[in-house]
């Protein structure tokens, strides 16, 4: 037999990568995914950069991801809009899942106790309920998030830990 399970009658099974095997009639088969989605496909110039997200010092553009999801999973580009200064405090999120994937720059976090600088190609993934504190970051810093649910929350909490400051951007010269 291959991979998936087919039935008869009226039985109904799961198989392990997410798949239903259902049968309405005797001796039909049929398989269906457990969860709806949608085919979503985001061009550079289908959404902008936008100052509508979590942080007012940073733009988000969303990549469709959500709607295509319903709901189940965030997509989106997170760029620096201005200069750090107290960065985001110590929080956070109500999520399942949550990865950073920094495409440019960097940004250096406090995770629990931890100093952490994630640079260009690094990827982090938050486990669900860790305290974290983005502190620092650079001016050319942009990520790609993304974040289950889609409609996650952001907690503040207290922490024990020192931050240290941010590192301020060099001017350039008039």
């Amino acid at each position: 037999m291959s991979e998936y399970n087919l039935i008869y009658g009226d039985m109904r099974l799961y198989h392990g990568a997410g798949f239903i095997a259902d049968s309405t009639d005797q001796g039909d088969q049929l398989m269906q995914p457990t969860t709806e989605t949608s085919f979503s496909h985001n061009r550079t110039t289908d959404t902008e950069f936008r100052g509508e997200g979590l942080r007012d010092f940073f733009t988000y553009r969303d990549l469709g991801i959500a709607d295509a999801t319903k709901g189940r999973v965030i997509a989106q580009l997170v760029r620096a809009q201005n200069e750090p200064e107290k960065g985001t405090g110590w929080h956070m999120h109500q999520a399942e899942f949550h990865i950073v994937y920094m495409l440019k720059g960097w940004a250096r976090f406090m995770y629990e106790d931890r100093e952490t600088l994630v640079a260009a190609g690094d990827c982090v993934h938050q486990a669900p309920g860790i305290r974290h504190y983005l502190f620092d970051y650079s001016e050319d810093m942009e990520y790609l998030e993304v974040v289950g649910p889609a409609d996650f929350g952001s907690v503040e909490v207290e922490c024990p830990y020192a931050v240290p400051g941010p590192t301020p951007w060099k001017k350039a010269a008039a």
